[in-house]
Order: C-alpha cells, then structure tokens, then sequence
C-alpha cells in the first residue's frame, strides 16, 4: 500500500486537513462557567431552591420527561444563570462566552443542544435506511455482505450514543459518545482492510482486527482511568481517520480504470474529512440553536447514501467476480 502514497493526488490535502482538525483540541475554553457572577448565582440558586420545601415544589412542577432524562434543580440553576451571565457579556459588549466548554444553547423541551440532537437522529435514520437498501439489494452471500453490516451496526450505535449526549450531556453520555465515535473510525479501517488486502489474504485482516481491538481498548482505558484528555482523544482519532483516509484513497486510486464506481468512495472520504473543517469555525450559535458542530452533522447527512450507493456497487461487483471465478482486486 505505501508504494501508492506519492501518486495519491489527495495525500498533500488530506496532510493539511489532520493539521487544521488539530487546532481545536488547544483552544477549548470555558471562560462563563468560571465567571465568579455564574459561580455566585449558581451557589445561590441551589441554597434558594433546591432544598426543603422549595425542592419538592420543583419536583412536583417539572415536567415528566424532564425528571427522566435527569435534570436535576441544580441543573436548572446553572441553566438559569448561564443566561444571566451572558446577559451582562452582552450587555458590556462582550463576546458570548462558553460554559464547561460548550456554546450557550437555548434548551427545548428536554434537548440540551437542539439542532445537534436532530442532526445525529438524522445521520443515524439515513444510515438504517441505507443498511435496510444494502440488504434488500445485495444477496447474503456477498464477499462483503457482513462486514457492512456489522460496520452498519456500529454505526448506528455510535449516532444513537451522539443523539442521546446532545440530548443530555452527562459523565456517562459524554463518554458512550466519544468511544463510539471512535469505534467507528477503527472499524472503517477494518472495513477498509478487509476490501483491500481480507479477501486475497483473510489473515491478514484477522490480525488487523486484533491489532484495532487491542488500539481501541487501550485508548478507551487510558481515556477512562487515568485522563480523559480532549486534546489527546483529537489527535488520537484524527490520526486514526488519516491511516483511514489515505488507505481508501489510494485504493481508489490504484482502481479508478478498472471499478467505474470508484469515485464515489473518493468523493465520500474527502467529503467526511473536508466537511469535519466545518468544526473551525467555532461561532456561537445562530438563534442559541445553530453552531458549527451542529451544522457539521447536519452536512454529514446526504454522505451516507451516496457512501451505500458505493458499499451496493461493489458488493454486487465483488459477488458477480466470484461467480465467474475472475480473482478478486
């Protein structure tokens, strides 16, 4: 695979983009929640109104699916006085801080982050309509048919874990959704290897798989029981999606005279990673609804079909070349 590396058109490019996606990991800041007026009306909000009496009066009027998804009256507190805090920035014509290292976001109904919730609900509804495609159209016995699935699988793990940490941002959501996160990027490099090098030569995959299996439970050990770093989980996943990227792209290369479909693979990995720059732009959000991490997602939306319209093409390719005997690329 590396004597391909040079006549990757896409390399010097992809190189620029793991630079820029690593800026953000040294910039996260959280100048509201540090603010001695958000730490004053927190301290009494809570010594107000969340005990005693006044605790069960709010138990006793807050909406159902609020209590079930575990806002607590502290919750509502720093709620309440987040905005109070950027009230006064507003007023002194300050920028809009953020608070424990998020933009203020309007909260609906229980939705802690609106728009992103809604973008990953949608990312993970076109990935099962996809899947649902991909096995209506592509016969069982497909080289690939169940290492997609499985891929599938764990994607729609991962959008579930993202829909329910912008929904309500806790300890274990934040985690659940940084891991999946990162399990998909390993098992589309397994997926990547197992269509690159699996088919000719299965060991080779086997122990790719063990090798990104023992990655991914050390990255998630480290993250868990000794730091859980922001700046390191970055790097760490935006090298990950480089190995990834360089790889699909230069089997891309090496077959666009012979797969008539391949640019769609090339157009979806440029796609995920140029549209992952969205993230620079960091502005807080439009309407306390819209940020870039929202509009992100939203943008990550359309690449699922045409990524399954790419998974259908060649699995059906790779099924017709087995049936002929013809050897597999």
């Amino acid at each position: 695979m590396a004597s391909f590396l040079p006549f990757c058109p896409a390399v010097y490019f992809a190189l620029s983009s793991i630079i820029l996606l690593l800026f953000p990991a040294t910039t996260i800041a959280s100048q509201g929640d540090k603010e001695p007026v958000y730490r004053d009306c927190v301290k009494q909000c809570v010594r107000t109104n969340c005990t005693g009496a006044r605790l069960r009066g709010f138990q006793s009027i807050q909406p159902r699916y609020m209590a079930l998804t575990g806002w607590t009256c502290r919750d509502d507190c720093r709620y309440q006085c987040m905005w109070t805090t950027v009230g006064l920035y507003q007023a002194e014509g300050y920028r809009v801080p953020q608070f424990h290292g998020k933009w203020p976001f309007v909260r609906f109904l229980c939705f802690e982050e609106p728009a992103s919730a809604l973008a990953s609900l949608l990312n993970g509804l076109a990935c099962l309509l996809m899947l649902l495609r991909y096995r209506s159209t592509v016969p069982r016995q497909s080289p690939m048919y169940h290492t997609i699935n499985a891929f599938s699988l764990v994607s729609l793990n991962a959008w579930f874990w993202s829909t329910v940490f912008h929904t309500r941002d806790t300890y274990l959501t934040e985690k659940m959704d940084y891991f999946c996160a990162s399990a998909v990027i390993l098992y589309s490099i397994y997926l990547c290897c197992v269509r690159t090098l699996g088919l000719r030569r299965p060991g080779v995959s086997s122990i790719v798989g063990v090798l990104l299996i023992l990655v991914f439970t050390s990255h998630v050990s480290y993250l868990t029981f000794i730091s859980f770093d922001y700046g390191y989980n970055m790097a760490a996943n935006a090298t990950i999606g480089m190995v990834n990227l360089l790889w699909w792209l230069c089997w891309c290369w090496q077959n666009r005279r012979t797969l008539p479909y391949w640019w769609k693979c090339g157009v979806v990995v440029l796609l995920l990673h140029g549209l992952a720059l969205l993230e620079l732009l960091d502005f807080p959000p439009l309407l306390w609804v819209l940020d870039a991490h929202a509009v992100w997602h939203l943008s990550t939306v359309p690449v699922h079909f045409l990524f399954y319209s790419f998974l259908i093409d060649d699995s059906l390719h790779l099924l017709n070349t087995e049936k002929t005997g013809v050897k597999l690329e």
